[in-house]
């Protein structure tokens, strides 16, 4: 399975996509555009959780469902919009929906007129921009800088998302104490405003659009049966389901154990979320600087994350909590960074667009189903099982995944005896050992 995966290449400068005048500005734009982002996310997670309900944890989980549904359902007619149309178009229009929907919610909640059906409404609004944005933003850095630089620059699209992430909680929960809720999600409306102001900047001639598909040969049935034919990506997509659909509930399981396993405000529930993207943001730049992406590295990031998320789930104390969201955030993205670079760079151009729209399915698609789970999960058995229903799942796929790629590559472990200290031997057999690693 494995070898089918990218060769490596030298490994890249950490910010050398930056040199491309397309993807410095679209760099900065969508650094801007993140954090008014996690800003709003933090705001409207309060909205529900405290404003409009007293604790409920599956009114939150509803409301995350809301948002993803549209994904759902509309992934495999926006992979191949994606594919069909311009990918740059695509985006102008749904960051124009997303800024509508900003501008609506923070009115109705400056206004004190907001009710829940609102916010379940226009996050149906914004999950419906995200199902086209979410397959045509992914394809679309393969259309601004080359081949040779994309593992870069889809790491330094995550190291924007994650710096956000660093700042966007903190400063959201921070406004929300200061000015309130509805001024906190009006800040998105000027981040969306950014974003398309990038887009209209860019030098369409510096751009490598792929050549569109047409006909009966380019509808997503065309995406699934050239993903079936390739193991390499099924793995990948596996770990996206795993990691970012069943174990990435963090919008729901930070809010919950701040106020309720910690009993702590606003300001410490952005502390959570901030503190996470320390890790995210490391683990970010770490994938820009070593340059290609290996196997090896998704299954360290799936390892880790279920030893970090469990030590969470059990910890006794906030500030500890706090501090196990480092290597948290480390180990998701690493794993979610690594298989998203894998899973493009080993994709044909005219596919590409259908495969990121199964990649955005397996990791955000199926949040309508499992986010309302997660909530009466947490509702019924406390807010601790909302990690560990992710540490469940993501162990059990990891131990799977790394059993089969060890019996199709015919691997095998062996303690040695006979060095001074033991050692396990990894070995290919039949052919030649291919590592070790100190116990």
């Amino acid at each position: 399975m494995s070898s089918t995966l990218p060769a490596s290449r030298p490994a890249s400068r950490t910010f050398e996509s930056l040199g491309n005048p397309n993807y410095r500005t679209w760099f900065i734009g969508g650094l801007v555009s993140n954090i008014g982002g996690w800003m709003a996310r933090t705001a409207q997670a309060w909205l529900v959780l405290v404003v409009l309900t007293d604790g409920n944890a599956r009114a939150l989980g509803y409301q995350t469902a809301a948002v993803f549904l549209p994904g759902l359902l509309l992934s495999p007619v926006a992979g191949t919009v994606a594919d069909r149309f311009g990918k740059r178009h695509i985006l102008l229009a749904t960051c124009s929906l997303g800024l509508a929907s900003a501008l609506v919610l923070s009115t109705l909640t400056i206004t004190g007129r907001v009710e829940l059906w609102h916010v379940f409404a226009l996050s149906l609004v914004d999950g419906l921009a995200m199902a086209f944005d979410n397959p045509a933003r992914q394809a679309f850095v393969s259309e601004i800088v080359e081949t040779s630089k994309l593992p870069n620059a889809i790491s330094l699209n995550s190291a924007s998302f994650n710096a956000a992430r660093l700042l966007g909680p903190g400063i959201g929960g921070a406004l929300i104490a200061a000015v309130g809720t509805g001024w906190v999600i009006g800040a998105n409306v000027v981040a969306f405003a950014v974003m398309i102001t990038a887009l209209l900047m860019m030098r369409t001639e510096l751009l490598r659009p792929a050549v569109p598909t047409k006909g009966k040969g380019g509808g997503f049935i065309a995406g699934l049966r050239y993903v079936r034919r390739r193991p390499d990506l099924l793995a990948l997509l596996t770990v996206g389901l795993a990691v970012g659909g069943l174990g990435f509930n963090y919008g729901i399981s930070n809010a919950v154990m701040a106020t309720q396993a910690f009993a702590r405000g606003a300001g410490d529930y952005g502390i959570i979320g901030s503190s996470m993207g320390i890790g995210a943001l490391a683990a970010a730049l770490w994938s820009a600087r070593r340059g290609s992406p290996r196997l090896r590295h998704v299954l360290l990031g799936m390892a880790g994350y279920t030893v970090f998320n469990l030590a969470s789930a059990l910890s006794p104390s906030f500030w500890l909590f706090v501090a196990l969201q480092v290597p948290v955030g480390f180990f998701t993205i690493t794993a979610l960074v690594t298989g998203n670079s894998l899973l493009q760079t080993a994709t044909a151009p005219q596919m590409r667009g259908r495969v990121m729209a199964l990649w955005g399915l397996s990791i955000m698609g199926v949040a309508p189903l499992v986010s309302p789970v997660v909530g009466w999960v947490g509702d019924a058995f406390g807010p601790r099982w909302t990690i560990g229903w992710g540490v469940v799942f993501v162990g059990v796929i990891f131990c799977a995944l790394t059993a089969t790629i060890m019996v199709n590559d015919r691997i095998r472990v062996r303690l040695d005896w006979h060095r001074r200290a033991p050692w396990l031997r990894i070995e290919r057999l039949l052919t030649q050992d291919i590592g070790e690693v100190r116990r």
